[in-house]
This record gives structure tokens, C-alpha cells and sequence, in this order.
């Protein structure tokens, strides 16, 4: 199981990804074309083509998570535009908001995430 707190790291990538690549695919990408490290325990975030699905890589110190949402309709609302670099860093409560499709500059957050990140 995967916890998301307010001190985990989460990387959001802004280039779309083929969702045909598994784990050694998703690391792969991580190290050669976003070069960052996929063992160091960030959560990688990964968005297809189409914007219906995300799926996100981390490594809990045992092995690799690799988990995918698709929405049953629609798209996901927001992310970054691909101007801005290969990648975000985004604070853990951001991710919240976007794994249930809000937008996380919408959103608001009690205090206690704030102040950590």
C-alpha cells in the first residue's frame, strides 16, 4: 500500500507517456529522458495521450508500485503546460486533489499540509 503524507515527494511529469510501457519502461523514462532518479521514492506521475488515464511509479525500498487510474468518462482537468520542462515537483497534497480529478490550484488545504512543503 502506498501512503501519501504531506512530506512525500511527488514528481509530475509533462510529457505524455505511453501507457504500453511497464515498470522497467516507466524507470527507464525516469533516468534516460526526465533524469531523475526512480529509486529515491518520489512518486512519478504519468499522464497518457488522450488525458483519461495517470499512473503513477515509486519505489517503497522492496520494489516498484506501479499503479494506474483511467476515468470512466471525461478527461483529467489539469496539469501543467509542457512549456515549463520535463517535470513539476508537486507537494503531496496537490496529488491528492489530482488523483480525484480536481485542480489543485483550486483546492483548498487545512493548514497542517501547508506547512510542511
Amino acid at each position: 500500500m502506498l501512503a501519501i503524507s504531506s512530506s512525500t515527494k511527488a514528481y509530475l511529469c509533462l510529457i505524455n507517456v505511453d501507457f504500453r510501457k511497464g515498470i522497467d519502461g516507466l524507470q527507464a523514462f525516469c533516468r534516460n529522458i526526465i533524469e531523475e532518479d526512480p529509486f529515491s521514492g518520489t512518486i512519478f506521475i504519468f499522464k497518457n495521450r488522450s488525458g483519461t488515464s495517470i499512473r503513477t511509479l515509486a519505489y517503497d525500498g522492496q520494489g516498484f508500485w506501479m499503479c494506474t487510474k483511467r476515468l470512466s468518462k471525461g478527461k483529467f482537468h489539469w496539469w501543467p503546460d509542457k512549456n515549463d520542462g520535463t517535470g513539476v515537483i508537486i507537494r503531496a497534497c496537490d496529488l491528492q486533489a489530482l488523483l480525484w480529478n480536481g485542480n489543485p490550484k483550486q483546492a483548498k488545504f487545512s493548514e497542517d499540509w501547508k506547512k510542511i512543503n
